[in-house]
């Protein structure tokens, strides 16, 4: 993908992004008012609006796209795999605004049980799919944005991000090496000689 075909599809998709949170938070002010959220859904910690999310928003989603344009950019392979890549990036996108919104729904309806499998199951996708990249916490944050607004998504996605690193980059390699080391312990490779 070149340039300017990336530039102008990360200029309307930050500007779509940024209509809907601003229809969102219009709709919001002139029915009840844009509401407020407790961090960690506890009365004792501070509010934050959502009103955050109007600048918020489309400023994480013009570097969200950024990130993603520099890591497709600096891919070393010179064989034409843009359209690998465009692929996977609307997996990791529409994987991330689905458990967002997945996670989002159960929170509403009072399943707190839930939000713990799935977090757990979180950090066990962490260990085969690479869940910090830009296009999933981009995903989640969106996914999450009509019922916590956009700044406790963004929080909760960075933190969700930084596990997601560390598992996958880290941690991932090795179990991946004990296990293939156990593989060779379990059964070595010997030749047999024919007599």
């Amino acid at each position: 993908m070149n340039e300017k075909l990336f530039f102008k599809t990360r200029l309307y998709f930050t500007g779509i992004v940024t209509i809907a949170i601003w229809a969102l938070l219009a709709w919001g002010h002139y029915h009840g008012g844009v509401p407020s959220h407790h961090i960690m859904a506890r009365a004792d910690l501070p509010k934050i609006s959502n009103w955050w999310g109007g600048i918020l928003l489309p400023l994480l989603t013009w570097f969200l796209l950024y990130r993603i344009h520099k890591r497709v950019s600096n891919n070393k392979n010179k064989k034409p795999e843009w359209l690998t890549f465009s692929i996977n990036i609307v997996y990791g996108f529409f994987g991330g605004l689905f458990f967002g919104i997945l996670l989002s729904t159960f929170f509403t309806f009072g399943f707190s049980d839930v939000l713990g499998y799935m977090l757990n199951g979180l950090f066990l996708l962490a260990l085969f799919f690479p869940i910090y990249r830009a296009e999933c916490v981009l995903g989640f944050v969106i996914g999450m944005t009509f019922t916590f607004g956009a700044v406790i998504p963004t929080v909760a996605g960075s933190i969700f991000a930084l596990i997601g690193i560390v598992l996958y980059l880290f941690i991932r390699p090795v179990i991946l090496y004990m296990a293939s080391s156990l593989v060779h312990i379990v059964s070595p490779n010997k030749k047999e000689t024919d007599r």
